[in-house]
């Protein structure tokens, strides 16, 4: 084996100490701003601001380190002329070091009404992700031929999804990817063992007023997946004028950030957010960067029904 300088022998086993621990456990895209891209992972959220939704968001995760998580996500969702019915559908990628994967989900919720304003949506989530890993592109290291890559393979999976919520709250429990889908074939010397953990996602969140022009929203999200500690985010934000969202996160043990967005008019609105991480990895990227653009498209005439608070 030929030898490598320290320091770059150093870089590598951190990026792949990193990738490996999202492989094995986070495999799923972590999003600053989930309280507007709940979709992408709870398929009850579809529909719930009644009108038609497009969401575009890109995430560029420890900006500057080689081999960084990336993700793009896109959904659309809406309410159905069928009384309670609601679709919409999620195209994703990801893209981690070597390991990629892009996905296209079908999302179907049926909402009940629990109160005057209030009501829970029971949701159903299928589709398939297309995985591939090119471990030769890893040319700091030696890899086993037989192992060099895991051409793209076809996960089919599906998931539920509960979202209770009324104008001004919201609680939501689910689990996107049920199937636990190998990753490799049983003769891949190095990743023999890899496989779609399954994950769960627990949120919450409630807006408060604190006078005529300003409102208060905390929200929260619990992750919880297999062979990983659990990842909770803690995000408080203010609501000036109805237009400008300004607030900040906490990542417990992991991460904290700021996030901005501006409502333009009643269909489009545009969010930022910015995260440093507290572990290691902080001293060897300059953060994590995520841009989200969302539009409304309203078929009736007149002003929404109520403001947009998530």
């Amino acid at each position: 084996m030929k030898r490598r300088p320290v320091t770059r022998a150093l870089f590598v086993l951190l990026l792949l100490g990193a990738v490996s621990a999202r492989a094995r456990a986070q495999q799923d895209p972590l999003y600053s701003q989930y309280m507007f891209n709940t979709l992408a992972f709870n398929p009850g959220y579809a529909g719930s601001a009644d009108v038609f939704t497009i969401m575009a968001l890109t995430r560029h995760q420890w900006v500057g380190f080689e081999g960084a998580p990336s993700t793009q996500t896109l959904t659309l969702h809406s309410p159905l002329p069928v009384n309670g019915l609601s679709m919409g559908g999620t195209v994703l990628h990801d893209r981690v070091g070597p390991a990629r994967q892009t996905g296209a989900f079908l999302d179907v919720a049926y909402r009940i009404r629990t109160g005057e304003r209030s009501r829970l949506a029971f949701g159903l989530k299928g589709g398939v992700n297309l995985f591939q890993a090119d471990l030769a592109d890893l040319s700091t290291v030696e890899v086993d031929p037989s192992a060099a890559s895991i051409s793209s393979k076809a996960l089919p999976n599906f998931g539920f999804g509960l979202f209770w919520h009324a104008p001004r709250w919201y609680v939501g429990l689910s689990a996107p990817k049920l199937l636990e889908n190998e990753l490799t074939e049983a003769q891949s010397a190095v990743v023999a063992t890899a496989q779609e953990d399954r994950h769960y996602f627990l949120l919450g969140g409630a807006v408060f007023d604190l006078g005529r022009d300003l409102k208060l929203k905390p929200s929260v999200m619990l992750r919880a997946v297999a062979g990983a500690p659990l990842s909770l985010d803690v995000n408080l934000n203010l609501l000036l004028r109805e237009r400008i969202w300004l607030g900040g996160m906490y990542r417990v043990g992991n991460a904290f950030g700021v996030m901005a967005q501006y409502q333009f008019n009643e269909q489009f609105r545009a969010g930022y957010a910015f995260d440093l991480t507290t572990t290691r990895v902080g001293a060897y990227n300059a953060g994590t960067h995520e841009v989200m653009l969302s539009y409304d498209l309203k078929f009736t005439k007149g002003r929404t029904i109520s403001p947009r608070y998530f």
